[in-house]
């Protein structure tokens, strides 16, 4: 009798490898429904998806019953958020917070949940179909839109935008101000003058690290009437602080030994030349000008910034520096700059110095 050996067992192959990036046409099909991840995120912030889900895993079903939703198209909802790394789904199906989820909770020190708002208002979707037209003509498309300027649209006629916008440039303002005032070497500086400088966060944050400084904050007088409590009358740091209610573009009637100017000059380039010549104007001779901007170049914030940069070009017609740019800006009205540092992720500080 022959005996036939059994065939020995063959080990199983080896799974196929994915590939580390999403080939070109998977990637471009991502790009192009770019609208529903931002869509995704907003509604996630809307309906207060990160500050119902706790710090154990939660299921749709139980997140819905808290929300008032249907639990179904949450569930849907979570999932797509899940795939970008917003929220993440256990192998049980219920749901956990990641880094980038918390984010989107109000009571977090670091929270976006007004810039996810404010990047995502009901405006932006009527501006950026418009985008091509914006490249042609070079001048923001708002006008042709709502028949009006830009803040004159917010403050008339979207006031829930407007309150997002204030909400969003606060927590904006509130976080960056630390890093500035970690970042400044305020040595043998008495007084500072914040130039537009919105509430004040800046100046607030200078001024309790150095209680041997006086400050003064410039900006609009609607702007200014919201300072910062500490700054106005009965805070922690009022008597050292004044505000003043002016348009830098006309006038800047303050005299410091440190001028900061942030994220201001990039409206248009006569709103930028006209500030930087009333600080020439006013400034003496060996006075520090500090400069902090985002760029849109050297940086590793540059996906945020040239997205940015877009929709200034689409709102107001203004746009976000270059290094090259923003040194061209400074040195045309005869500043010198003497360093550029990175504050963060995010901003630059442009260290310039009035000549003798």
């Amino acid at each position: 009798m022959t005996t036939v050996s059994p065939a020995p067992a063959q080990a199983p192959s080896a799974p196929v490898a994915a590939p580390q990036q999403p080939v070109p046409a998977m990637r471009l099909r991502e790009l192009v429904f770019g609208a529903a991840c931002a869509a995704a995120v907003r509604a996630a912030a809307r309906l207060g998806v990160a500050d119902a889900l706790g710090e154990q895993p939660t299921g749709a079903e139980q997140l819905a019953a808290q929300l008032g939703v249907e639990p179904r198209p949450l569930l849907r909802l979570l999932r797509a958020l899940s795939c970008y790394g917003v929220f993440a789904q256990n192998e049980d199906g219920r749901f956990v917070h990641t880094e980038m989820s918390r984010l989107l909770r109000e009571d977090d020190p670091h929270s976006l949940r007004y810039i996810a708002l404010w990047c995502t208002e009901p405006w932006t979707w009527d501006a950026w179909p418009l985008l091509d037209e914006a490249v042609r003509s070079g001048g923001s498309v708002f006008h042709e839109l709502y028949g009006k300027g830009f803040f004159d649209y917010l403050h008339e006629d979207a006031q829930d935008s407007a309150h997002v916008f204030n909400q969003a440039m606060t927590t904006s303002s509130e976080q960056s101000a630390r890093d500035v005032a970690e970042l400044l070497d305020l040595t043998g500086v008495t007084t500072v003058a914040d130039i537009g400088g919105g509430q004040g966060h800046v100046l607030a944050s200078l001024l309790e690290k150095h209680p041997e400084v006086r400050g003064t904050l410039l900006d609009l007088p609607r702007v200014v009437e919201k300072a910062d409590a500490r700054l106005r009358v009965g805070g922690a740091l009022a008597e050292r602080a004044r505000i003043v209610g002016g348009d830098c573009r006309e006038d800047i009637p303050v005299e410091a030994d440190l001028y900061i100017i942030k994220n201001i000059l990039e409206w248009d380039d006569d709103s930028t030349r006209r500030t930087l010549r009333n600080v020439m104007a006013k400034a003496r001779p060996g006075t520090r000008v500090v400069i902090i901007e985002n760029l849109v170049d050297d940086t590793p914030s540059m996906k945020f910034t040239t997205s940015m940069d877009l929709l200034l070009l689409l709102n107001v017609g203004g746009a976000k520096h270059t290094k090259e740019s923003l040194v061209a800006r400074m040195t045309e009205a005869g500043l010198t700059v003497a360093e550029i540092q990175p504050v963060n992720a995010y901003l630059h500080a442009f260290e310039c110095v009035v000549p003798a």
